[in-house]
């Protein structure tokens, strides 16, 4: 509270206005929704605001309204009403409560719920207000202070309803695992009903409460709560859910979970106790899911089998094992310089439209029959962008082992804001069961534009170009939840691929460099190698993997080890010699052998390498064994030396992938085998020369 905030309330206090002014002036505010905007208006002069005030409001409360106005401080004054009246209630010894009921309370019920108050709140007046509601059905609902006591039949109804929709779908998930008879679940759910029935008149609920002080563009301020907790799940009074983000000395920030539709100030929230979380079962497998993991591809239900927090704490450093099991992109230019660890974080990093989201979906299709299960979470993607990605994995036969987190550019910034984290949630479950997950952020651009978004309406001050202090803290808490796991803890991994959008190519903004210090390497695209045909457009200066040949086999080592310093060489070469006409041997042989490897490591859309392709196609290169093909025709070479290795030599992929090594012997047959295409493509040249 500033300081002539604070004289404001003082004043108040001296002349003791009363508490029935003070609801008469919210009310005139609830019921004027433009007046404090107006109040507020540059555009509006001084006398005019006086004048409106003077005509609106009680005599009390024009000095009070008008030094507001004048300091630009009007968009606070629910909250100052708020803190007068508490202020009042302390001093007064004093405590509101408001009961609702559907039948008329006894005088005898009436005293005892004094009482009540009295001894647990410590006060020596109790203030009750009484409003009938037939929305209860029966019992009642008590508020005083931030607690709410709930003995309503609505509330009992409703957990008895919680209740056996839990014990169904428990059952239902029973049942998929082993047969039960009719009878057996028949005796269950008779069973079930009549503890619920038993127990119906026993139960209470002591919940604390708060009301909404403002609310607009997702977001709302409540009073009370003083107990909440940084990312709980909360309760409105029409059903729909927030999570607090702002814990202020009075209240907290919320943001929601849905429409606003319904909620007006004075609306009631309720905590809940619970971190904010979502569903998880492996009927996720295959689907297209929203922020809050409801379905969205037409499909049924998802029946949670458990309850994930979407922000939970990142396994400890002795709780992880190193990084040395290859995750396999099918992607040359990556898996033989910047290869991917399971448990690493790999950031894909470039200009809009350079291939970042091709790449994510390549390492996708790889991972069939690869006992890898995939994440694809797309924050502000079009929708029709995203349908494009799950039509390309459905036609790759790879949406059976994927699952599809989607908050579109349509949806409120909140939704864009928890998408990662309830896929990391999503991610987190499969890892617990033991397996290996590759999980890709698309984009993390996007998220903290949403995140800034969020925290401006949230009035937390912007720092650095208008981002929030806690901005570097939103992405090292995701990306620090990828790692692998010791076999203690079950042994399973996350593989983050996190993808960050530049502008102009800079690296050094502020999102970028705040990645690129989170995570273990990244792979820049270029939009320059772009344009000039280079697919995918890696440039291999700037990017780098920091796990390097610990995930990489012994075969990929042998055939690529020299691969990033002879590229580094011809680049350099390159631009050397691109103004000289004449050119000695040694140095033609260099460029020559340089393109050939940039030629080699083109590949084409959704078409990944399996690693013994791989292997092969780089060890032709190392030996120089394709220097005497034109670089027109290497593309269509490439293709036909792999149909014609798969169909004569296929004991030789045989053995690359069950050694996953290269030694001598095997490095001869893989000679032999690339030599024989080639015999075989000059004598079918000869003999078309000849005819």
């Amino acid at each position: 509270m500033k300081e002539f905030e604070k004289e404001a309330v003082n004043k108040l206090l001296k002349h003791g206005v009363s508490e029935e002014i003070i609801d008469e002036t919210k009310s005139i505010f609830s019921a004027c929704e433009d007046l404090a905007e107006t109040l507020s208006s540059p555009i509006v002069t001084t006398e005019e605001k006086h004048r409106i005030v003077k005509q609106l409001f009680p005599k009390e409360m024009h000095t009070f309204i008008c030094t507001l106005c004048d300091k630009g401080s009007i968009g606070n004054i629910n909250s100052l009403l708020n803190e007068y009246c508490s202020i009042l209630m302390e001093k007064n010894g004093s405590i509101k409560a408001v009961v609702r009921y559907v039948t008329e309370l006894t005088d005898s019920q009436k005293n005892s719920m004094q009482q009540f108050i009295k001894s647990k709140f410590n006060v020596e007046n109790v203030e009750i207000k009484y409003r009938k509601d037939e929305s209860i059905i029966g019992g009642f609902i008590l508020n005083v202070g931030d607690y709410e006591y709930d003995k309503s039949f609505r509330t009992s109804v409703k957990a008895l309803h919680q209740n056996l929709k839990d014990r169904a779908n428990a059952n239902s998930i029973k049942n998929d695992k082993e047969s039960e008879n009719d009878s057996l679940r028949a005796n269950n759910i008779i069973s079930v009903l009549k503890t619920e029935i038993a127990d119906f008149e026993k139960k209470t609920g002591i919940a604390e409460t708060g009301y909404i002080t403002r609310i607009g563009d997702g977001i709302a301020k409540v009073y009370g709560m003083n107990r909440a907790m940084y990312g709980e799940l909360v309760e409105f009074e029409t059903g729909i859910r927030g999570i607090v983000q702002n814990l202020e000395k009075d209240g907290c920030g919320v943001v929601l979970l849905g429409n606003d539709h319904g909620l007006t100030e004075g609306s009631i929230v309720v905590r809940t106790g619970k971190r904010a979380g979502i569903g998880v079962s492996d009927q996720l497998l295959g689907r297209v899911v929203d922020a809050l993991g409801a379905p969205i591809d037409g499909k049924s239900d998802i029946v949670a089998e458990e309850y994930f927090p979407i922000e939970n704490e990142a396994p400890g450093v002795v709780d992880r094992q190193p990084v040395n099991v290859p995750l396999q992109t099918g992607i040359l230019a990556i898996d033989s310089m910047f290869p991917i660890g399971r448990g690493q974080r790999e950031l894909i990093i470039g200009d809009r439209q350079t291939g970042k989201t091709s790449i994510a979906v390549d390492t996708i299709i790889n991972q069939r029959e690869q006992d890898v299960i995939c994440v694809y979470v797309a924050i502000g993607q079009k929708s029709s962008t995203v349908a494009k990605v799950v039509n390309t994995l459905k036609s790759k036969g790879a949406m059976k082992y994927t699952i599809i987190v989607s908050a579109s550019a349509s949806e409120p910034a909140p939704f864009q804001y928890i998408a990662p984290y309830s896929g990391t949630a999503i991610a987190e479950y499969f890892m617990s069961k033991g397996k290996d997950v590759l999980i890709v952020y698309d984009d993390l651009s996007k998220h903290a534009v949403a995140y800034r978004a969020m925290s401006l309406l949230l009035q937390r001050p912007p720092g650095r170009e208008a981002y929030p202090g806690d901005v570097f803290y939103l992405h090292s808490r995701l990306l620090e939840r990828s790692c692998r796991l010791d076999e203690e803890h079950g042994g399973g991994s996350i593989t983050a691929l996190p993808i960050i959008e530049t502008l102009a190519g800079d690296v050094s903004a502020y999102i970028p460099t705040n990645v690129i210090s989170i995570t273990d390497g990244q792979i820049f695209l270029e939009e320059d190698l772009f344009n000039a045909g280079m697919r995918p457009a890696v440039n291999v200066g700037l990017s780098v993997s920091r796990v390097g040949g610990a995930a990489q086999t012994k075969a990929m080592k042998t055939v690529a080890g020299n691969l990033r310093i002879e590229l580094a060489q011809f680049r350099e070469m390159e631009v050397f010699t691109q103004f000289s006409s004449e050119l000695d041997g040694a140095t033609a042989d260099l460029l020559n052998h340089g393109h050939t490897l940039m030629e080699l490591l083109k590949q084409p859309l959704y078409n990944p390498l399996p690693l013994h392709e791989q292997v092969v196609l780089l060890y032709a290169a190392s030996h120089h064994m394709l220097k005497d093909v034109p670089l027109k025709q290497l593309k269509d070479v490439k293709t036909d030396l792999i149909k014609h290795i798969r169909k004569y030599a296929s004991d030789v992929l045989n053995e690359i992938d069950s050694k996953k090594a290269v030694d001598s012997k095997l490095g001869e047959k893989i000679e032999n085998a690339i030599n024989e295409y080639k015999r075989l493509v000059n004598t079918n040249a000869e003999y078309e020369g000849d005819s």
